[in-house]
């Protein structure tokens, strides 16, 4: 008897795992090889950042001075600099456009489902595409400037392309174009996720559409809201194809980003071990921004478990 049940029971578990088996090898098989190939070429580019590799990698040890170099250069402390603008415009206002055409959309409007699928068409294409499509846009010689100046109106200028001092803007245009309708995604789906019985209460009190939004409907997306910021974040620190394609860093390295200086040490100067440093700084940059995010995500479900 004991070893039937023994039996009878071990059998619906052999059953489980073969019925999960696709799944476990579609899902967890490439997942296991991701995280494999991430750790690994981390681990090799650290290791190649505290070396004196130039061309191709060598054995060695130079401590600290591939970091020390790339801090002090010129482009790195530009880089930053622009990162630090690029990121906080991008991320405030792809936030701000996103969360305006959420409500606007939340009011069941005819077309709403051509409108949505409007504002999520940037993203499908690739940020190549769309740095190119804005350099020839913000090219004072083909695009909007030149169409103005053709209507009449010739003391209208727009070259922020080739402005030192606001072609940065240019890349936050072309980022917020790309990526707001992300933002706008996450946020409908909250808004069309708050209790109804709380917009009735609200409205039964007398609140208007302003108040109610303000006052009940809004604070219950900030879990929402710390996601986006979260993830355009990261988005703004490995920014790469979007700036190489519409201003090559330029004019000179005015719009010079991290990812770029990365390329410019690795594969134009040569200079692997530095490239290296530089990297594993943009890593770092990244863990300041993932780390907390990844331990409020924690906590959170800490407090859930436990109410």
């Amino acid at each position: 008897m004991t070893i039937a049940a023994s039996t009878g029971r071990g059998r619906p578990a052999t059953s489980e795992v073969v019925r999960r088996l696709p799944e476990i090898l579609t899902i967890w098989v490439p997942l296991l090889l991701s995280a494999a190939h991430l750790i690994a070429f981390s681990l090799w580019t650290i290791w190649i950042s505290f070396t004196p590799s130039t061309l191709v990698p060598v054995a060695g040890w130079v401590g600290l001075r591939n970091y020390s170099a790339v801090a002090a250069s010129r482009n790195w402390q530009i880089a930053l600099d622009n990162l630090l603008l690029f990121g906080s415009a991008f991320v405030l206002l792809s936030l701000a456009t996103g969360l305006i055409l959420a409500i606007l959309l939340d009011q069941r409007i005819r077309g709403e489902n051509l409108l949505r699928s409007i504002f999520l068409y940037p993203l499908a294409v690739s940020f190549v595409v769309t740095g190119t499509v804005w350099s020839w846009l913000l090219n004072p010689g083909l695009g909007i400037q030149k169409l103005v100046h053709d209507l009449g109106w010739t003391a209208f200028r727009f070259d922020w392309l080739i402005d030192r001092d606001m072609a940065i803007w240019t890349i936050v245009i072309a980022a917020i174009w790309q990526s707001s309708g992300f933002a706008m995604a996450l946020f409908l789906a909250g808004l069309r996720s708050v209790d109804a019985d709380l917009i009735k209460a609200a409205q039964i009190d007398g609140a208007g559409a302003i108040r109610m939004y303000r006052r009940v409907i809004l604070p219950t997306l900030w879990p929402i809201t710390i996601t986006v910021i979260v993830i355009q974040l990261q988005f703004a620190i490995s920014t790469f194809d979007l700036v190489r394609a519409l201003t090559n860093g330029g004019p000179g390295i005015a719009t010079q980003l991290p990812a770029l200086v990365v390329y410019d040490l690795m594969f134009q100067r040569s200079l692997l071990g530095r490239g290296a440093a530089a990297a594993v700084l943009m890593l770092l940059i990244l863990l300041a921004v993932l780390l907390p995010y990844a331990a409020w995500r924690y906590i959170q479900r800490r407090r859930a478990i436990h109410a």
